[in-house]
């Protein structure tokens, strides 16, 4: 599976509403195998297809909890609950952090890469890997919502993580 190389802020396909996805098919799970690899090439515990210029609503998500990575195609949320706010970063953005307000758990529909109907809950960092993936499929960077927009050290980082406002692997949505 080769990596894919990633798109940076400024590209427009960034900034598009991604088109929903009609077929699913071997070459769309290619894709999303594809997009796997090029996640964890890049230290990254999500990825939007947008992230990788291609205007498609799929994306991965991988915790590294020991469960499988996510694929999904046409994923929507449908119920959010709670809220928390944390420290974000984005592999489209490097090197940019800033305080995000999101669901602290979020219940997500779409359909998996063999095109079956799924539904997902997420709480914690899987919900936010889930909100700031599907805010690229509609255009959104998470520097649009974003507070207390900066670079950050690697001391301030595990600061935030030792208060519990980050999360290691957020530094690479």
């Amino acid at each position: 599976m080769p990596t894919l190389p990633l798109t940076y802020d400024g590209n427009p396909v960034l900034r598009k509403k991604a088109q929903p996805i009609r077929v699913v098919d071997h070459l769309l799970e290619q894709m999303l195998d594809d997009m796997v690899e090029t996640m964890h090439a890049n230290n990254g515990v999500g990825l939007a297809a947008p992230q990788i210029g291609v205007s498609k609503r799929l994306i991965v998500a991988d915790i590294y909890d020991g469960e499988p990575p996510i694929r999904m195609v046409n994923p929507r949320i449908v119920e959010r609950e709670g809220s928390v706010v944390g420290v974000e970063g984005c592999l489209s953005i490097p090197n940019v952090y800033g305080d995000v307000e999101r669901a602290e758990r979020v219940v997500v529909k779409g359909l998996n890469e063999k095109g079956k109907a799924i539904t997902l809950t997420a709480e914690g960092l899987l919900a936010r890997v889930f909100q700031h993936e599907i805010d690229h499929l509609d255009g959104r960077l998470f520097t649009d919502v974003a507070t207390n927009i900066r670079e950050m050290t690697e001391e301030e980082l595990d600061e935030a993580a030792d208060e519990g406002r980050y999360e290691p692997a957020l530094g690479n949505i």
